[in-house]
């Protein structure tokens, strides 16, 4: 088999050339050269970039088996997300890559802010002597407010609490206990305005958030406030700065974000740059070294999954998002009970209901539910089924999917169920679960039969009326075609006489005109041979 080939585009370290591995081809192409990448992508499968190649529509075009975009960093402004969407083409970006350098870029900036080490330094390297003009102010017993309390937020507030001063926060989803345990009380943004020293903002950029921090807010501001963003540029309002700043409202600023980036461009000069008060840095949070390493690391990692064709946690394009330790290992037994739903169903549902009981039905199990769609689409259609367009196939074959979550497991501590209900109303279905320390998968339902066998490669299911005499028939007919029984279990729901369901577990794939000549031979209601993969 033919390698995947992973084009890069943008320089990236060789740690991330090293955990992209031997099995995958490297090729390299430079991203801005637009001719260039688009004829490179034709035969990429993965695509890696940073910042400054552009993916859209036209690059997803011209790369016909192209399977994944990686932005070895956390923004993806270069990257058309919907348009992936649509190509089935999975986005991931490593988006805790650059957190500890943010925070401490954070920290940095507000003591440089309220010590004035930008001017200090300018004015030294000018020849100049000015200790006194430059007083600063000191951060201890301070009140610093933390405008956005999530995993960077946090790494502040930890980074704050050894230097003596009190944490407030705000932030609409911000989880109290959390806050509290890192010493922070939550208040609201007005009042956070008004009481804090240091003021540093972490929010995403959102339209809601864009200019959270402007006239009014400054107008409420202790006249000895200094604010931070180490974030995304537009979260404070940059004119509403200028004048807060030139008037006294407010002492002293330090971005490293703008709402125009670079700020000095001839024609979006931002005046903030002829201020004093003002220390800017050039969008600086994410350029330490190790921050870059552990990007291009993270989505190397993540692109290996994706090529596999694994659920990736940081792919933005997927529902569900990072995937919980105890409801991990249910992913592949979800893809392969939906290959074995779709080899018994013989046709498309018009209701298919993933139901997942037991201890982590109270979990996020949206990713078991992808993982079932993909498996259920595996068998039956020719282009590659990836957890971003297994829902758009079902939605365009009129498949309305369910996800049912029961606290009960049953007979099991936790059980993954596909059932459809099909076109005549019948209704098909089939459940596993993971035994032991090993995660074994087994099948422990079909079709209203209840089993307890291994979910093995290769199984040879039969229906038929029991009655003595067909296990040696069939037994035979697979010796003689060279296969051997690893394994069996019969089930019956009823008293005997009754129907019988046997599932062969077999070494090898057994040929579909063998299971219909077995079929006919024992007079089966039905006969199917099911090969399962992951």
């Amino acid at each position: 088999m033919p390698r995947p080939v992973v084009l890069i585009a943008e320089e990236l370290s060789p740690a991330t050339v090293e955990v992209l591995g031997p099995d995958v081809e490297i090729r390299h192409v430079d991203g801005t050269d637009r001719p260039a990448l688009l004829e490179a992508v034709h035969g990429a499968d993965a695509l890696l970039v940073r910042s400054a190649t552009t993916v859209d529509a036209e690059v997803f075009a011209a790369a016909p088996q192209l399977k994944v975009v990686a932005r070895a960093g956390v923004g993806l402004d270069n990257v058309d997300v919907p348009e992936a969407t649509t190509a089935g083409v999975m986005v991931i970006n490593a988006p805790t890559s650059n957190i500890v350098s943010a925070a401490e870029l954070a920290i940095a900036l507000i003591l440089a802010s309220l010590r004035n080490l930008g001017r200090a330094d300018a004015s030294v390297k000018a020849g100049r002597w000015e200790r006194k003009q430059l007083t600063g102010t000191e951060l201890l017993e301070k009140t610093v407010g933390i405008v956005g309390f999530g995993r960077i937020g946090q790494l502040v507030a930890e980074r704050l609490r050894p230097f003596g001063v009190e944490l407030l926060a705000y932030d609409p989803y911000v989880n109290h206990a959390r806050a509290a345990d890192l010493g922070a009380r939550v208040v609201d943004l007005d009042e956070l305005m008004r009481t804090a020293d240091v003021v540093t903002v972490h929010m995403p950029r959102t339209p809601e958030t864009i200019g959270l921090i402007g006239a009014e807010q400054f107008a409420v501001a202790k006249p000895t406030l200094h604010v931070v963003n180490a974030a995304r540029g537009g979260l404070i309002d940059e004119t509403a700065l200028y004048e807060a700043l030139t008037t006294g409202q407010i002492a002293g600023a330090a971005l490293d974000v703008y709402s125009s980036e670079p700020p000095a461009t001839s024609e979006t000069a931002s005046p903030l740059l002829g201020l004093d008060s003002v220390t800017l840095t050039p969008h600086l949070g994410a350029s330490t070294a190790e921050a870059q390493e552990k990007a291009g690391t993270a989505v190397a990692r993540s692109v290996r999954l994706a090529l596999d064709g694994e659920l990736v946690p940081d792919a933005v394009n997927v529902a569900g998002g990072a995937i919980d330790a105890d409801v991990r290992p249910g992913i592949a037994l979800a893809d392969r009970l939906g290959q074995v739903f779709t080899a018994l169903a013989g046709e498309s549902p018009q209701l298919l209901e993933v139901v997942v009981r037991g201890e982590i039905s109270d979990r996020d199990v949206t990713a078991i539910k992808l993982s079932a769609l993909r498996g259920v689409f595996r068998p039956i259609v020719t282009e590659q089924v990836s957890y971003v367009n297994a829902p758009v196939l079902a939605e365009e074959r009129g498949i309305r999917v369910e996800l049912v979550t029961d606290p009960d497991g049953d007979r099991f501590r936790n059980v993954v169920q596909i059932r459809g209900t099909l076109r005549d109303g019948r209704v098909v279905s089939v459940s596993g679960t993971l035994s032991g320390v090993d995660q074994t998968h087994k099948l422990v339902e079909l079709s209203g039969f209840e089993v307890d066998t291994p979910l093995s490669d290769h199984l040879l299911i039969i229906r038929y009326e029991d009655r003595p005499g067909l296990v040696g028939t069939y037994g035979v007919l697979l010796g003689e075609a060279g296969i051997n029984i690893a394994g069996m279990v019969v089930a019956r729901p009823g008293e005997r006489g009754s129907e019988a369901l046997v599932i062969l577990d077999t070494d090898q794939a057994v040929p579909q005109e063998l299971a219909d000549r077995i079929g006919e031979q024992i007079g089966a209601h039905r006969c199917l041979s099911v090969d399962v993969v992951y």
